[in-house]
C-alpha cells in the first residue's frame, strides 16, 4: 500500500437546503488501499459517493483525483479519469450471456460504444479479454450462461467484472454484500480481496464483519461527519463509534450489522 493519496476531499459539504447531508468531510484514500466508509444509518455514506462521482455538486468543499481538482467535472469525465463506481456500468442484461455482459462493457475499447447492432465477428476479438476478466473474478466457467441464470452473490461478480472492463485506477463500491448469503458474502469478499491486488477500492459496507475482515483503513460517518479514522481494531473500540451504532459505549461493534 502506497502513502500517497489517490483521492482526497477537503471540506466537503451538501447542503439540501439546510439539511446539512454531509459537513466538512476530509477524507484521504490511498492509494493501493481498501478504505472502507461506515456509519448508521443516515450518516451520508451515499451522499458522499454521489459527491466524488459527480452525480450531485458539492455546495462547497474540493474533491482532488490523482493531484487534479475535479470538483467541478461531469460524472463521464471522472470516469474516464479511471474512477469508476460499480453502480454506473454493472447492470447487468439478464437475457444476456455472461461473457456478452463483459464484451458490453468493453465496447468502447473497439470505438464503438454501444453498437447492439454490430456483427458478433466484430465484437468476437474481445472475447478473450472478456474471458481474462471473467476468470479473474471466478466466473470463467459460467460465461456460457445468461445472467439471470447466476446466483445472487456471483451476479455480483459479474457486475464487479463489468467494472473491471474500465480498467478503473479506483473502484468505489456501495453495499456490494447487502442482501446476501453467509456464503454470497464470504464469496464476494474474497473477490473485493483479489480484485482490490492492483488497485485502490473505496466501499460503503454495512457488514462489518466484511470490513474487519478486507479493510486498512476506516472512515466512520454520523450526521454527515467524521467521528472516527483508522484501522478496525482501533475504531472497533472508539466509545464515539459504538454510541453511534449501538447508543451505548459498553458494547462490542464486533460482528455488528449497522
Amino acid at each position: 500500500m502506497n502513502s500517497d493519496p489517490i483521492l482526497e476531499t477537503r471540506g466537503l459539504v451538501k447542503d439540501f437546503k439546510g439539511f446539512v447531508a454531509v459537513d466538512d468531510v476530509n477524507l484521504s484514500v490511498r492509494r493501493g488501499s481498501i478504505h472502507a466508509l461506515i456509519g448508521p444509518n443516515g450518516a451520508g455514506k451515499t451522499t458522499c459517493f454521489n459527491l466524488l462521482t459527480k452525480f450531485l455538486e458539492p455546495s462547497s468543499g474540493q474533491i482532488w483525483f490523482e493531484g487534479v481538482d475535479i470538483t467541478k467535472e461531469k460524472p463521464a469525465q471522472v470516469a474516464r479519469r479511471g474512477m469508476v463506481r460499480s453502480f454506473q456500468i454493472s447492470s447487468t442484461f439478464p437475457n444476456m450471456s455472461v461473457l456478452e455482459n463483459v464484451r458490453v462493457a468493453l465496447q468502447p475499447t473497439l470505438g464503438t460504444a454501444y453498437n447492439f447492432w454490430r456483427s458478433s465477428r466484430t465484437l468476437s476479438q474481445l472475447d478473450a479479454r472478456c474471458m481474462e476478466l471473467l476468470d479473474e473474478v471466478g466466473l470463467a466457467s459460467f460465461s456460457h450462461l445468461t445472467a439471470a441464470e447466476l446466483p445472487y452473490g456471483r451476479k455480483r461478480a459479474l457486475e464487479i467484472a463489468t467494472t473491471l472492463a474500465m480498467d478503473p485506477k479506483l473502484m468505489l463500491l456501495d453495499e456490494p454484500t447487502q442482501g446476501m448469503s453467509h456464503e454470497d458474502v464470504d464469496i464476494v469478499t474474497d473477490l473485493i480481496r483479489k480484485v482490490a491486488a492492483n488497485r485502490t477500492v473505496l466501499m460503503v459496507e454495512h457488514n462489518m464483519a466484511v470490513v474487519g475482515k478486507i479493510a486498512d483503513i476506516i472512515t466512520v460517518l454520523q450526521f454527515g461527519s467524521v467521528i472516527a479514522e483508522g484501522p478496525y481494531a482501533e475504531v472497533s473500540r472508539n466509545p464515539q463509534v459504538l454510541e453511534a451504532y449501538m447508543g451505548s459505549a459498553d458494547v462490542e461493534l464486533e460482528g455488528i450489522h449497522g
